[in-house]
């Protein structure tokens, strides 16, 4: 018997052509678009329409204040997350006299505004130790009586609080399978810590993570009020010599998101460079 051939029109099965993912991804959405526009208008109507003659008197002064901000930031971030790990670690698995402390600590962070907290370290503390003549006559002493370092130890203080139980949900999160085979493998706790358990919580807490820095960042403006100089107290500075308040307070503005969109593009670069699967 011959073999039957049943020719089938190409037309029956249609060929579906993949896109190619860089033309999709190389027109913007139309409404990144209107954002776009609608900036460029706001931007070239505040370059015509208003006063900045004032720039190059401030343009140092700005600039100071501009890397104060964003060394504060870096600083208290880098501080905090490193004082968060422990404290989430303590409450997800730690013993009872390390997770009640940590969890307290976390719960007063919480519940208590940031600037009373900064105003307790500045002139609590800041009060407190000049009354000690050891103190005085330490090499600390010098730096004691500045500013900044209770702007920073508030500032960390309060990020380690935050993201303390951040970490706690993210240690929680991670399957407890995987620890108990790695157990079972015989390695060692530190080890299993180091490479399993720590890996993929902050895999988990990421996204959280870049919220928070942002928000730190929306923090920073509070050290003015003891005399740090930062962004927006330069921005105060002019308001009051020059008496403009657009001008300042926009420029100001335009700062904090140019640091925002900064901070958001380098927590998306992590994430991409960490593996998924660690999640």
């Amino acid at each position: 018997m011959s073999e039957t051939q049943i020719e089938v029109p190409v037309e029956t099965f249609p060929i579906h052509k993949e896109k190619d993912p860089s033309a999709q991804t190389s027109k913007l959405p139309p409404h990144r678009i209107v954002l776009i526009l609608i900036g460029l208008a706001l931007v070239a109507s505040a370059a015509l329409f208003m006063r900045w003659d004032w720039l190059p008197q401030y343009g140092g002064l700005i600039l100071q204040g501009l890397w104060r901000t964003i060394w504060i930031l870096v600083v208290t971030v880098v501080l905090g997350f490193l004082l968060a790990v422990p404290l989430g670690l303590a409450q997800a698995s730690g013993p009872a006299f390390l997770a009640i402390p940590a969890r307290a600590f976390c719960t007063v962070i919480r519940g208590t505004p940031l600037l009373v907290q900064l105003w307790l370290l500045y002139y609590g503390l800041g009060s407190l130790f000049p009354q000690y003549p050891w103190i005085r006559g330490s090499e600390l002493w010098p730096y004691l009586r500045q500013a900044w370092p209770y702007a920073v130890l508030a500032l960390t203080l309060s990020y380690a609080g935050y993201e303390g139980e951040v970490m706690r949900g993210a240690f929680a999160g991670v399957p407890k399978g995987q620890l108990e085979s790695a157990r079972a493998f015989g390695m060692p706790r530190f080890t299993i810590f180091r490479r399993i358990w720590l890996p993929q919580a902050i895999h988990r807490a990421l996204p959280t993570l870049a919220g928070e820095a942002v928000l730190q960042l929306k923090s920073t403006p509070l050290v003015a009020t003891i005399t740090v100089v930062d962004l927006y107290s330069v921005a105060s500075r002019v308001r009051q010599d020059t008496f403009l308040t657009y001008e300042p307070l926009l420029l100001l503005a335009a700062g904090y998101l140019v640091i925002t969109g900064i901070i958001v593009m380098l927590f998306r670069r992590v994430e991409r460079l960490i593996p998924s699967k660690l999640g």
